[in-house]
C-alpha cells in the first residue's frame, strides 16, 4: 500500500521533501478532536472529526488556490480541496475504527464536510455516520495509521466530546506514548511491509464509553 496516494499530488510534493532528507516516519502530524453523536433513544450515530493539519502539509496544500484575500481562505474557496481529502480517506478507512460491545462497526461515507484555513494552518470537518447506529454498554473507537505515515495526537483542551449521550456514560481517553523516536529507526519500506505495516496500531488514540 502507497500512502502517497493519500491527499494525491499535495501529499506527495511533502513526500519529495522528506525523501530528500531521512526517509522517517511520520510524514505528516494532525492534532484531532472527536464527538461521539448519540440519537435521542440514546443509541450512537456517528462521530465527528476535527483535523488540524501541521503547518508544512497547509502550506503545500493551499499552494496555487485562488483567494480573493492573499494568504486567507474561506471554507467556499476550499471547497474541492476538501472534498478531495474526504475521498483520499475512504481507502484508509478514515483512520477510524469502532467496535461496539467488541463487535466491528462500519461506517458510511462522510457527510457535512469542509475545510478552513486559519492561523496558516487547515483543519478538516467531517462526519461519519454509522451504517448501522448502535446502543452497546461499551464503545471503543481508535484513531491512528496503521503505517504510522501520520501521526494523530488528541488535543490538549477538549480532545472528545459525548453529544446528547444518555445520563451515566463514562468516557475514558487513553493517549499513546509518543513513537517518533521509535519510528525514525525504521526506512519507508520497513512500513511497507512486514511485521512493521500495523506499526501505527501501537499508537492508536483510543476512546472507551461505557454506558449503563
Amino acid at each position: 500500500m502507497s500512502m502517497r496516494a493519500l491527499f494525491g499530488c499535495l501529499l506527495a510534493a511533502v513526500l519529495s521533501l522528506a525523501a530528500g532528507t531521512a526517509q522517517a516516519h511520520p510524514h505528516v502530524w494532525i492534532t484531532a478532536t472527536s464527538e461521539l453523536l448519540y440519537a435521542a433513544d440514546g443509541s450512537i450515530t456517528g462521530v465527528r472529526h476535527a483535523w488540524t493539519f501541521d503547518d508544512m502539509f497547509s502550506a503545500y496544500a493551499v499552494q496555487g488556490l485562488e483567494s480573493k484575500t492573499k494568504g486567507a481562505y474561506t471554507r467556499e474557496e476550499l471547497t474541492s480541496l476538501a472534498q478531495t481529502n474526504v475521498e483520499s480517506l475512504k481507502e484508509y478507512a478514515y483512520f477510524t475504527f469502532a467496535r461496539a460491545d467488541g463487535k466491528k462497526e462500519r461506517f458510511q461515507e462522510p457527510v457535512d464536510y469542509f475545510l478552513d484555513y486559519k492561523d496558516t494552518v487547515l483543519t478538516l470537518h467531517f462526519t461519519l455516520p454509522l451504517k448501522n447506529p448502535v446502543k452497546p454498554r461499551q464503545l471503543v473507537l481508535e484513531v491512528f495509521d496503521r503505517s504510522f505515515f501520520i501521526d494523530f495526537q488528541m488535543a490538549k483542551d477538549n480532545p472528545v466530546k459525548l453529544v446528547g449521550a444518555p445520563a451515566g456514560c463514562q468516557m475514558k481517553l487513553e493517549r499513546p506514548n509518543d513513537g517518533t523516536a521509535s519510528a525514525q529507526k525504521l526506512n519507508e519500506q520497513t512500513f511497507l511491509n512486514g511485521e512493521n505495516s500495523n506499526f501505527g496500531m501501537m499508537f492508536a488514540n483510543k476512546i472507551t464509553v461505557d454506558c449503563p
